[in-house]
Protein backbone atom coordinates (compact mmCIF):
# COMPACT_ATOMS: atom_id res chain seq x y z
CA UNK A 1 0.00 0.00 0.00
CA UNK A 2 0.86 3.74 -0.96
CA UNK A 3 1.07 5.67 2.51
CA UNK A 4 -0.34 8.47 1.10
CA UNK A 5 -2.96 7.85 -1.31
CA UNK A 6 -5.56 5.37 -2.31
CA UNK A 7 -5.00 2.97 -5.58
CA UNK A 8 -6.61 4.50 -8.99
CA UNK A 9 -9.00 0.98 -8.88
CA UNK A 10 -9.82 -1.32 -6.19
CA UNK A 11 -12.99 -3.16 -4.56
CA UNK A 12 -13.95 -3.51 -0.45
CA UNK A 13 -16.00 -6.03 0.83
CA UNK A 14 -17.90 -4.89 3.60
CA UNK A 15 -19.95 -7.43 5.77
CA UNK A 16 -22.82 -6.15 8.31
CA UNK A 17 -24.10 -8.52 10.76
CA UNK A 18 -27.98 -8.70 11.03
CA UNK A 19 -29.94 -6.13 12.57
CA UNK A 20 -33.37 -6.77 14.20
CA UNK A 21 -35.21 -9.03 11.12
CA UNK A 22 -33.18 -7.68 8.98
CA UNK A 23 -30.63 -10.58 7.21
CA UNK A 24 -26.91 -9.81 7.42
CA UNK A 25 -25.38 -8.00 4.57
CA UNK A 26 -23.00 -7.90 2.31
CA UNK A 27 -21.61 -5.48 0.32
CA UNK A 28 -18.92 -4.87 -2.52
CA UNK A 29 -17.77 -1.35 -3.18
CA UNK A 30 -15.60 -1.31 -6.72
CA UNK A 31 -13.83 1.71 -7.72
CA UNK A 32 -12.15 2.54 -10.88
CA UNK A 33 -11.50 -0.14 -13.46
CA UNK A 34 -12.01 -3.10 -11.00
CA UNK A 35 -15.58 -3.95 -12.36
CA UNK A 36 -18.02 -6.49 -11.04
CA UNK A 37 -18.52 -9.62 -13.36
CA UNK A 38 -21.76 -8.28 -14.40
CA UNK A 39 -20.13 -5.51 -15.54
CA UNK A 40 -17.27 -7.12 -17.55
CA UNK A 41 -19.61 -9.76 -19.00
CA UNK A 42 -21.41 -6.73 -21.11
CA UNK A 43 -24.86 -7.11 -19.31
CA UNK A 44 -24.93 -3.66 -17.79
CA UNK A 45 -25.46 -0.18 -20.50
CA UNK A 46 -22.68 2.26 -20.81
CA UNK A 47 -23.27 3.87 -17.45
CA UNK A 48 -20.59 7.32 -16.35
CA UNK A 49 -21.06 6.73 -12.28
CA UNK A 50 -23.49 5.25 -9.59
CA UNK A 51 -24.01 2.47 -8.29
CA UNK A 52 -25.15 -1.63 -8.88
CA UNK A 53 -26.87 -3.36 -6.54
CA UNK A 54 -27.04 -7.04 -7.23
CA UNK A 55 -29.13 -9.36 -5.86
CA UNK A 56 -31.27 -12.58 -6.18
CA UNK A 57 -34.00 -11.52 -8.60
CA UNK A 58 -32.23 -8.97 -10.49
CA UNK A 59 -29.93 -5.49 -10.40
CA UNK A 60 -30.45 -2.45 -9.65
CA UNK A 61 -28.26 0.34 -11.29
CA UNK A 62 -28.39 4.07 -10.08
CA UNK A 63 -27.01 7.20 -10.12
CA UNK A 64 -28.30 10.92 -8.72
CA UNK A 65 -30.14 10.95 -11.92
CA UNK A 66 -31.55 7.90 -13.24
CA UNK A 67 -32.54 4.14 -12.28
CA UNK A 68 -32.31 1.34 -13.87
CA UNK A 69 -33.72 -2.58 -13.24
CA UNK A 70 -31.74 -5.25 -15.37
CA UNK A 71 -32.77 -7.09 -17.01
CA UNK A 72 -34.37 -5.30 -18.32
CA UNK A 73 -36.87 -7.20 -20.19
CA UNK A 74 -37.60 -9.19 -16.34
CA UNK A 75 -39.02 -5.70 -15.08
CA UNK A 76 -41.25 -4.30 -18.46
CA UNK A 77 -44.34 -4.41 -16.20
CA UNK A 78 -42.69 -2.55 -12.97
CA UNK A 79 -44.46 -0.06 -11.84
CA UNK A 80 -42.33 2.13 -9.53
CA UNK A 81 -43.35 3.74 -6.31
CA UNK A 82 -44.46 7.20 -6.11
CA UNK A 83 -41.67 9.92 -5.25
CA UNK A 84 -41.49 10.28 -1.60
CA UNK A 85 -38.29 12.19 -1.52
CA UNK A 86 -37.98 15.89 -2.97
CA UNK A 87 -36.39 16.27 -6.16
CA UNK A 88 -33.01 17.46 -5.36
CA UNK A 89 -31.77 21.60 -6.39
CA UNK A 90 -28.80 19.69 -6.81
CA UNK A 91 -24.74 19.21 -4.68
CA UNK A 92 -24.26 22.96 -4.81
CA UNK A 93 -27.69 24.37 -4.42
CA UNK A 94 -29.06 22.54 -1.69
CA UNK A 95 -25.92 23.24 0.43
CA UNK A 96 -26.37 27.22 -0.45
CA UNK A 97 -30.23 26.25 0.22
CA UNK A 98 -28.96 24.97 3.60
CA UNK A 99 -26.93 27.67 4.58
CA UNK A 100 -29.46 30.32 4.05
CA UNK A 101 -32.78 28.49 5.22
CA UNK A 102 -31.25 25.90 7.55
CA UNK A 103 -33.47 23.47 5.85
CA UNK A 104 -31.40 20.22 6.09
CA UNK A 105 -29.90 19.28 2.40
CA UNK A 106 -31.08 15.54 1.28
CA UNK A 107 -27.70 13.99 1.77
CA UNK A 108 -27.24 15.14 4.93
CA UNK A 109 -24.64 14.65 7.68
CA UNK A 110 -26.91 12.50 9.58
CA UNK A 111 -26.82 9.97 6.07
CA UNK A 112 -23.74 10.66 4.64
CA UNK A 113 -21.66 10.94 7.64
CA UNK A 114 -22.15 6.69 7.82
CA UNK A 115 -21.75 6.51 4.09
CA UNK A 116 -18.49 8.36 4.61
CA UNK A 117 -17.31 6.35 7.26
CA UNK A 118 -17.88 2.95 5.22
CA UNK A 119 -16.28 4.57 2.05
CA UNK A 120 -13.04 5.49 4.26
CA UNK A 121 -12.67 2.35 6.23
CA UNK A 122 -12.00 0.59 2.74
CA UNK A 123 -9.12 3.06 2.43
CA UNK A 124 -8.04 2.64 5.89
CA UNK A 125 -8.33 -1.36 5.39
CA UNK A 126 -5.79 -0.84 2.52
CA UNK A 127 -3.31 1.13 3.98
CA UNK A 128 -3.45 -1.26 7.20
CA UNK A 129 -2.71 -3.87 4.50
CA UNK A 130 -5.89 -5.84 6.54
CA UNK A 131 -9.35 -6.65 7.25
CA UNK A 132 -10.70 -4.61 9.99
CA UNK A 133 -12.87 -5.60 12.41
CA UNK A 134 -14.42 -1.91 13.17
CA UNK A 135 -16.31 -0.91 16.42
CA UNK A 136 -18.07 2.17 15.13
CA UNK A 137 -18.84 3.05 18.97
CA UNK A 138 -15.46 3.79 19.73
CA UNK A 139 -14.25 4.92 16.14
CA UNK A 140 -11.43 2.32 15.99
CA UNK A 141 -10.31 -1.29 14.66
CA UNK A 142 -10.75 -3.63 17.39
CA UNK A 143 -7.81 -5.92 15.35
CA UNK A 144 -5.61 -3.58 13.88
CA UNK A 145 -3.84 -0.76 16.17
CA UNK A 146 -1.60 -0.05 13.04
CA UNK A 147 -4.36 1.60 11.34
CA UNK A 148 -5.43 3.98 14.18
CA UNK A 149 -2.76 6.90 12.52
CA UNK A 150 -5.21 6.68 9.34
CA UNK A 151 -8.29 7.32 11.70
CA UNK A 152 -7.41 9.83 13.90
CA UNK A 153 -4.54 12.29 14.20
CA UNK A 154 -2.79 14.68 16.09
CA UNK A 155 -4.40 18.62 15.10
CA UNK A 156 -1.14 21.32 14.16
CA UNK A 157 -1.39 24.04 16.46
CA UNK A 158 -4.22 26.51 14.71
CA UNK A 159 -6.23 24.23 13.57
CA UNK A 160 -7.95 22.30 16.54
CA UNK A 161 -11.87 21.41 16.63
CA UNK A 162 -13.66 24.01 18.52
Amino acid sequence: PHPEIAPASMHVAYEYDARGEMPPVRLTWYQGEDKPQPWQSGAIPKWPDGMLFVGDKGMILSNYHKHVLLPEADFRDFKPPEPFLPKSLGHYAEWLHACKTGAPTLSNFDYAGWLTEANHLGNVAYRAGKKLEWDPDQLRARNAPEAAPYIRREYRKGWTLA
